[in-house]
């Protein structure tokens, strides 16, 4: 059967919505070094503050923070926010190159879980929201939420 954390998102990037509109997503490996898998399993990774970069036909992700292990040995890496090689396909890096390079979008990193055993990375390809972008969102959720709440209450009132 299935490891105990299978599925379980073990990190996530909330301010990627915010901060994002999130056109397509992309299953990515992620090459680590050391005990580094054993600090993710423990959720002691952090990627608000991440970001992925393309160099030569290669996918990168930098500032992804992912704690030392505390039981570690030598093998236990000394930077922690290292650059990490992701893994994808020839062609989805292609892909995510070419629409990168259009202006206003980037490449976010937006849940770190396990799938199989292995640590895997749900990446984004985001077009940057502009501060109206953000408040007529909050608005939306607002109002769903007022709807909502006088939902339940008619709800409460008829019984």
């Amino acid at each position: 059967m299935g490891k105990k954390n299978d599925g379980k998102v073990l990190a996530q990037n909330k301010k990627a919505s915010h901060d994002y509109f999130i056109e397509d997503t992309f299953e990515a490996g992620i090459v680590l070094t050391g005990t580094e898998i054993k600090s993710i399993r423990g959720g002691r990774a952090n990627i608000s503050d991440a970001f992925a970069t393309i160099r030569n036909g290669e996918i990168f992700i930098h500032n992804m923070h992912i704690s030392p292990f505390e039981q570690g040995n030598r093998n236990n890496p000394s930077d922690p926010t290292r650059a990490r090689k992701l893994l994808l396909h020839k062609a989805q890096i292609a892909k995510l190159l070419g629409l990168s390079k259009q202006a206003g979008y980037s490449i976010v990193p937006l849940k770190i879980y396990i799938r199989n055993g292995y640590a895997k990375l749900l990446i984004g390809l985001g077009k940057g929201k502009k501060q109206y972008d953000k408040r007529e969102a909050a608005a939306k959720r607002d109002a769903q939420r007022d709807i909502q709440r006088i939902l339940r209450e008619k709800q409460k009132v008829a019984r």
